[in-house]
């Protein structure tokens, strides 16, 4: 039976330190971190999200924004309030709510936000840092199954990765960082997909198999070598006829029996991605800082 890759126990460690480093900023005098996240519209999944980043922030010390535009609301004025948040000085990072509404222009919105305040990685400017091995934001999911990876003492050195799922969010920038030179990388990485011929061959050969397909239960025991470490990224709210509760990408129950360790969902990546933004959060303000005493 597999080990659980526990990620609310992991994330409550890191967010212990994060409070200790803003405790510190606080008795020093210096500025606390501040976080703004922007909301279009009312989907109820991002209301969600949004509301848990808020009550993170107020539990580890930092200050917080949340704003909140109709979905009618325009791409201009979208971006208008995001270059209002860059010259804020309380703000140190901004998170737009993804997705937009489809009359909005991700990647426009995106652009717009200061690259020192793009604390969720996505900027053209941090993605090319990233590829080229000299990451500032690492965008938070990735974030997240590093430390996971780093918790539990799984090396990726030497090993055979496999990532299935190529979105900019979690399969690219994750399959760039496990092949840098670098604690959490020096790996053999394979990116694939949906369409990727011989797809269930590709799986077995992982070593360390991370799913981020988007698809309910896709990976399945067969996909899977005995003993390999198996991150599922994906959630999936389940309907009542289906036992309701959530579910992964992973199949979870039949390959917990062939794997020598799992997240489970929930509870495995999910909580790890809010908290690499308040880490990510910190780090912003901590350049900021120093961007002040020179």
């Amino acid at each position: 039976m597999a080990t659980l890759i526990d990620g609310k126990q992991t994330a409550k460690q890191i967010r212990g330190d994060i409070k200790r480093k803003i405790d510190e900023r606080k008795s020093d005098d210096l500025q606390i971190p501040g976080l703004a996240v922007i909301l279009v519209g009312d989907d109820p999944a991002s209301e969600v999200y949004v509301n848990s980043k808020g009550k993170a922030c107020e539990k580890l010390g930092m200050f917080s924004l949340n704003r909140r535009l109709a979905a009618a609301s325009t791409e201009t004025e979208v971006i208008e309030l995001i270059r209002n948040l860059n010259s804020d000085s309380r703000i140190h990072g901004i998170l737009v709510q993804l997705p937009l509404p489809d009359h909005i222009n991700t990647d426009r919105v995106i652009q717009s936000i200061s690259p020192e305040k793009d604390v969720d990685g996505l900027h053209p400017f941090n993605i090319g840092l990233l590829v080229a091995g000299k990451p500032r934001f690492i965008p938070c999911t990735p974030y997240g199954i590093l430390k996971l990876l780093a918790a539990y003492e799984i090396s990726t050195a030497g090993k055979e990765v496999v990532v299935l799922g190529r979105s900019n969010l979690v399969g690219r920038p994750l399959s760039n960082l496990l092949s840098l030179k670098a604690d959490y990388g020096n790996a053999t990485v394979t990116i694939c997909h949906s369409r990727s011929r011989g797809l269930p061959d590709i799986c077995r050969r992982a070593d360390i198999l991370i799913v981020a397909i988007g698809k309910k239960r896709f990976v399945t025991r067969d996909m899977v070598k005995s003993g390999a470490v198996v991150i599922d990224v994906g959630i999936h709210r389940l309907a009542e006829e289906e036992g309701g509760g959530v579910c992964g990408d992973v199949d979870f129950e039949s390959v917990e029996k062939i794997a020598s360790a799992i997240t489970p969902v929930p509870g495995g990546v999910g909580p790890m991605t809010i908290t690499m933004l308040m880490q990510n959060t910190l780090q912003a303000c901590e350049l900021a800082t120093a961007r002040a005493k020179k």
